[in-house]
């Protein structure tokens, strides 16, 4: 096996050139789907609204979306491409979430997440969201609560301590892998994935 060079990994606002994949991605992720027109709505029409894509080279194999209002932010779907997981990817996309979050100005970020999802709440956990409360039957597919996670001041010293240690971290890890060679590595040896890195991160 001829090894790859590092993959290149970026984060940058959603295209409607992106949508085809996002929908593919939305789809392999999540039981009830947004329409098949959401994102074009949001990205045209919603000016609260700011959506991102995770790029590894040209490839989109995460995005997510957050509304901003007034001094809230509120993310409002996350996922990254099943091939694609437990490489810490979720991981940096929540992170932009923060830092645009903080850039706009927004005292808190806060989030759904089913209640089920287990390496989702430990992941927000991880960068500092706790549980507020709960939407009663919130997803339409199965009526399955819905937990409401929200984080302290973001630039209070907690968080300010926390993303900084976090951000370290992720800086230290390994470039993502190819899919493809991370199946032939499997095949030789075990690859332990990160447990805090959601499956779909509903959000």
């Amino acid at each position: 096996m001829v090894a790859r060079p590092p993959l290149r990994l970026r984060i940058e606002p959603m295209r409607i050139e992106d949508l085809v994949v996002v929908h593919a991605i939305e789809r392999a992720s999540f039981a009830a789907p947004w329409p098949a027109n959401a994102y074009r709505s949001e990205l045209e029409t919603n000016r609260l609204a700011h959506y991102l894509v995770v790029r590894v080279e040209e490839e989109v194999v995460g995005y997510g979306g957050m509304w901003l209002m007034v001094d809230e932010a509120h993310i409002t779907t996350f996922a990254i491409h099943p091939a694609w997981r437990r490489q810490r990817i979720g991981e940096q996309l929540l992170l932009a979430f923060l830092d645009l979050a903080i850039d706009r100005r927004a005292r808190e970020a806060t989030l759904e997440v089913r209640l089920s999802n287990l390496p989702a709440r430990r992941l927000y956990e991880k960068y500092g969201f706790k549980p507020v409360g709960l939407r009663p039957r919130y997803y339409s597919d199965d009526g399955e609560d819905a937990l409401i996670m929200t984080t302290e001041a973001l630039t209070g010293p907690v968080m300010n301590e926390r993303i900084a240690r976090l951000r370290a971290e992720l800086d230290a890890s390994p470039a993502p892998e190819h899919p493809d060679d991370r199946g032939e590595r499997q095949g030789a040896v075990e690859i332990p994935g990160d447990p805090d890195d959601p499956d779909g991160g509903e959000a």
